[in-house]
């Protein structure tokens, strides 16, 4: 049930606004500005939903790692905003998006990090349209948080390791396990 109402509501916030032209500039630019927290939002709901714990304490430690990674590079880099401004380099908005999405994605699987990765993409070129930045902005602020959650959230199925063992100095084959409490 969870899955689906979680993939029913990224693809409802993805579907809300799909393009400057059809939405008006400004609510799409809304919509970027909402999602960059709606979307770890709902991850970290979705996530008490289940009654994960361990799961909050990794949407929060590789979010906070994002936010000082994207905080830090912004005023060590000081780039020019394409409308004006400074700060541009790389995009907080998408990299909070990001952060949900990829938290989603490396703590359940691609049945949920897919719908979520396609509203954060959402938010990243909601980031362009707007002239708030230009596209590696966006890109480098994606990968900041993919690489944290990477790096700082676990699988929630990875108690148990089979894996296949072959040792060719002396010809031996097996399988080695590993269960993780």
């Amino acid at each position: 049930m969870f899955k689906h109402l979680t993939i029913t509501a990224f693809v409802a916030a993805a579907l809300v606004h799909p393009r400057p032209a059809a939405a008006g500039a400004a609510a799409f630019e809304t919509y970027g500005d909402i999602s960059q927290y709606a979307i770890p939002g709902i991850a970290m709901l979705f996530t008490m939903a289940r009654g994960d714990p361990e799961g909050l304490v990794q949407l929060g430690a590789s979010t906070a790692a994002t936010f000082g990674t994207v905080q830090g590079v912004k005023r060590a880099v000081d780039r020019e905003r394409p409308g004006g401004g400074g700060l541009s380099f790389p995009s907080g908005h998408t990299s909070g998006a990001f952060s949900g999405a990829s938290y989603l994605h490396y703590r359940y699987g691609w049945e949920y990090g897919l719908p979520a990765y396609l509203a954060a993409a959402a938010v990243g070129y909601s980031r362009v349209e707007a002239d708030k930045h230009y596209w590696s902005d966006v890109a480098v602020g994606a990968a900041i948080a993919n690489l944290s959650a990477f790096l700082l959230d676990d699988p929630i199925n990875e108690r148990i390791t089979v894996l296949p063992m072959l040792d060719i100095r002396k010809p031996s084959f097996g399988i080695v396990a590993s269960i993780r409490f």
